[in-house]
């Protein structure tokens, strides 16, 4: 069943999608080479609890660590660990924060030095399919007008689209019905409505669609080796149209957390 949130809801997520927004900015900041992924790690989550807030993924189903941090060819669900990025590497962020009872959920892949153009453009590309899906986000809509809109850029630009995991409703709980597809056809699914509250989420692969989980259980990598790009945005239908939760309102001014 999909929950339908009220105004009040929408308020408390809000605030935990501008926290959980900030966070991701200062931690897109940070990357540099030689930074490990778990520094990036413990960063976010020193962040999240000093804002008041806790690391949503820290412990959910037994999922060890604050982030997703994941590395070139891994797609999502990737362990922080003691990796020291470099120059080429592209670098998926996956945070979520839980800030009185409401999740806040959002993701963005970053270059890091300098990176190859097809790598680059492979980001571009999937930020670009993010953007596309938001504006779906309208009452009236179907979910796989969603799906649709990703599917048929990424394609378009001669990307294949990650079937094996896909986006979801978010609110009190990080994982809410609807799944939706970054894959689909117009005027298919069920229909969107004043209220809800998706997590849109496309990972765009350079290469193959196809997925493998590593022996660890979570890490995700594609079959064939090549990168894969991850953007995602907590995002609610109001009368408006699509109001993006997690995307930062106003610059901040004060790092959340000291150099130190």
């Amino acid at each position: 069943m999909i929950i339908g949130k009220s105004q009040r809801e929408i308020e408390k997520m809000r605030a935990a999608g501008q926290l959980v927004g900030r966070v991701l900015q200062q931690l897109r900041a940070m990357v540099e080479p030689g930074m490990t992924t778990m520094e990036v790690n413990d960063a976010a989550e020193q962040m999240i609890r000093d804002a008041g807030a806790y690391p949503t993924f820290k412990g959910y189903n037994g999922f060890p660590y604050s982030i997703c941090a994941s590395v070139n060819e891994q797609v999502v669900h990737g362990f922080p660990s003691g990796y020291k990025l470099k120059g080429g590497d592209i670098f998926s962020i996956d945070v979520g924060a839980t800030l009185e009872g409401f999740v806040g959920d959002t993701a963005t892949t970053v270059a890091v030095g300098k990176v190859s153009d097809d790598r680059l453009k492979l980001v571009r590309v999937t930020e670009e399919c993010l953007n596309l899906a938001i504006e779906q986000c309208c009452a009236g809509n179907h979910l796989g007008d969603i799906g649709f809109a990703v599917q048929s850029h990424a394609e378009g630009q001669g990307y294949s689209v990650v079937r094996d995991y896909v986006g979801h409703g978010i609110g009190r709980r990080m994982h809410e019905d609807p799944q939706i597809p970054n894959y689909g056809k117009p005027g298919k699914g069920p229909k969107i409505k004043k209220g809800y509250v998706f997590a849109l989420e496309p990972m765009i692969n350079l290469g193959s669609l196809h997925t493998k989980t590593l022996n660890d259980g979570w890490t995700v990598v594609t079959v064939d080796g090549q990168p894969s790009a991850h953007f995602e945005h907590t995002v609610a239908v109001t009368e408006e149209g699509p109001e993006v939760l997690t995307l930062v309102r106003t610059p901040v001014r004060e790092k959340l957390v000291s150099a130190a």
